[in-house]
């Protein structure tokens, strides 16, 4: 395998991954990101792409937000699109709730990326602590950076300085264990 291909639900998840994912794969592993505008499209869009991907030595990741779906529901759903276009080995990844979940649990990259000194002091509150358990961690965010966050750019600067190791996002953790198991790399 030669290239990762990431299908996005939304513009922010590319800017985020952007940054994130030049630390996480090796130089020899190209990736690239698609992002639709919002679940209908991914939803609609998806079994043309992986039909129509003729590209040799290419895996592929799907991402999307469980927003107020069942996690569970919302990833078979999208694993019987990929098996109907032909493609079961597409690795499925549900971020709990929304992205903004990963940017809770780890306030240090957020405060770096955008700026904002001594914000990492909230990430023992309750909030910061379950943000995959959080109802509208986009709220929170917005409310703990005095509305300095905002989607599109804020995912831009932040996603350089997220920690790969962190552990409070299940569904972050999930995320980047099951690309490094798609790259090969554990």
């Amino acid at each position: 395998m030669t290239r990762i291909v990431f299908f996005l639900e939304e513009r922010s998840a590319k800017e985020m991954l952007n940054g994130l994912l030049p630390r996480l794969l090796p130089d020899a592993l190209s990736f690239h990101c698609f992002f639709f505008e919002g679940k209908q499209s991914l939803r609609k869009q998806l079994p043309i792409k992986l039909r129509g991907w003729r590209a040799p030595d290419t895996c592929f990741v799907v991402l999307q937000d469980q927003d107020r779906g069942a996690c569970e529901e919302e990833k078979n759903k999208l694993a019987e699109i990929c098996r109907e276009a032909g493609r079961p080995e597409v690795l499925v990844r549900i971020v709990c709730r929304e992205l903004e979940s990963w940017y809770l649990a780890d306030l240090n990259a957020v405060g770096r990326g955008l700026g904002i000194r001594n914000l990492a002091r909230h990430q023992e509150k309750a909030v910061c602590r379950n943000p995959d358990g959080q109802q509208s961690p986009t709220a929170i965010l917005k409310r703990l950076t005095r509305d300095k966050y905002q989607k599109v750019s804020g995912s831009r600067a932040i996603g350089p300085h997220l920690d790969l190791g962190n552990t409070r996002s299940a569904s972050f953790r999930n995320f980047i264990t099951g690309v490094r198991r798609t790259a090969g790399l554990s």
